[in-house]
């Protein structure tokens, strides 16, 4: 039995629908553990333990099977409740102070779900005008959030997170949507330059939440998920999130602009096949969400991308191997970007320029000449990463790379 195609993804498809299933074969005991783990590692647990926990299947077994799914669950609900309220709250008292701010992804996409706690978000990502981050800044540490990291030069950052003491929640403060200095994305910023001025509000849980506007977020969502697949790849749950938001507000999407954009940064082929997968395997419904005739016909293979979202964990995670691959995917973008061949990403990918560098060694923004001495130091920490981990090893990271590369020239994004 393939656990990933024959459980899981029927499982999330029945808590997308607000169903659980109806299971009647039984399964192994190390299948439902199977089953929790891969859940787990997509951050979609509590949606699947929902869906599977009363089917007839799961009567059979003992209880201690599920012991672990149902606590992890529990907590993980009521953590996100926390995070929720706590969330609603903060955002009404930066309205109060007059920012601008526009709440991106995580509570608008969380509220599309049946029961939206059961839909997790490690942070909210909250996107304001760059000329009001010192007012924000106040803003929030008057609300009591601090530095995540008090050592980051928040000046020259795109994005500032803060915590909470005693709080849950977490929250990264974005001055641009992706960071500008990205050979690879960088320019997706373009797309969003007066996203602003179009943004709508919404109603969740009876407090008002300013967002993008519906094709604007929809086409955010897609960059979002596109820029992680440059990466190491993404997981199903923002899937999930792309055809639900589609399905509430496609109606009111201008998918044509979307293609024409998605065309313009070489992802027309990577949507259409995502649009393809929620078809297929979630509950993505072409007539409820307006999907055009335009989006439709284009023709493309779901499975590598099925495949490849499957093995990825929620951000590409799934194993170091696979994390540290992304140094030759984005390589290769970045490459082909400035007309440059990609024979030469893995070589990059080893020594990478100042400016790929800067942000994890900012000692570099003073003193490029020591970016030798950061080469060292970064192969030094990756040495210490792979003694430290049993699914971390620089050959499969380099085969993994490769073969993302493959498919990325499947999908028309690399020529």
């Amino acid at each position: 039995m393939d656990i990933k195609r024959d459980c899981f993804l029927p499982a999330l498809k029945a808590a997308l629908k607000n169903e659980r299933v109806s299971w009647t074969e039984e399964l192994e005991s190390q299948d439902w553990a199977e089953l929790f783990r891969i859940a787990a590692e997509h951050k979609v647990l509590p949606l699947i333990y929902q869906a599977v926990y009363d089917c007839p299947a799961a009567r059979k077994m003992e209880p201690q099977v599920f012991m672990s799914a149902k606590q992890q669950t529990i907590r993980s609900v009521m953590l996100q409740t926390m995070k929720t309220n706590e969330f609603l709250d903060l955002f009404q008292h930066l309205q109060k102070a007059g920012i601008q701010a526009l709440v991106v992804k995580g509570i608008v996409c969380r509220n599309l779900y049946p029961n939206p706690d059961y839909r997790m978000s490690g942070d909210e990502d909250v996107w304001i005008p760059e000329d009001q981050f010192e007012l924000c800044h106040q803003a929030m540490l008057d609300y009591g959030m601090q530095l995540a990291d008090p050592e980051k030069d928040i000046a020259a950052v795109y994005e500032v997170p803060y915590g909470k003491p005693g709080s849950p929640l977490y929250i990264e403060l974005h001055k641009n949507l992706f960071p500008p200095e990205s050979k690879a994305y960088g320019d997706f910023n373009r797309f969003f330059a007066d996203a602003q001025e179009r943004s709508i509000s919404l109603t969740i849980e009876g407090k008002t939440v300013v967002a993008m506007g519906y094709t604007d977020h929809l086409f955010y969502l897609i960059c979002h998920a596109f820029k992680h697949f440059l990466h190491s790849g993404f997981g199903i749950r923002q899937v999930c999130d792309i055809v639900l938001f589609a399905n509430t507000f496609g109606s009111q999407v201008d998918w044509i602009r979307v293609l024409n954009q998605c065309r313009e940064i070489r992802a027309d082929l990577f949507t259409a096949a995502l649009f393809r997968i929620g078809e297929k395997y979630l509950t993505f419904d072409p007539i409820a969400a307006a999907y055009p005739k335009e989006w439709q016909d284009i023709s493309v293979d779901e499975q590598l991308m099925l495949d490849d979202l499957l093995d990825a964990g929620i951000y590409g995670d799934g194993t170091m191997s696979r994390k540290h691959s992304s140094n030759i995917t984005l390589n290769a973008v970045a490459s082909e970007k400035q007309g440059k061949k990609t024979g030469s990403s893995l070589l990059k990918a080893l020594f990478p320029s100042v400016t790929q560098m800067e942000s994890r060694y900012p000692y570099l923004k003073k003193c490029p000449y020591l970016l030798p001495a950061a080469w060292v130091n970064r192969i030094w920490k990756y040495r210490k990463e792979i003694q430290a981990s049993d699914n971390n090893d620089a050959v499969e990271s380099i085969q993994i790379g490769n073969q993302r590369v493959r498919m990325m020239k499947e999908y028309g994004i690399l020529k």
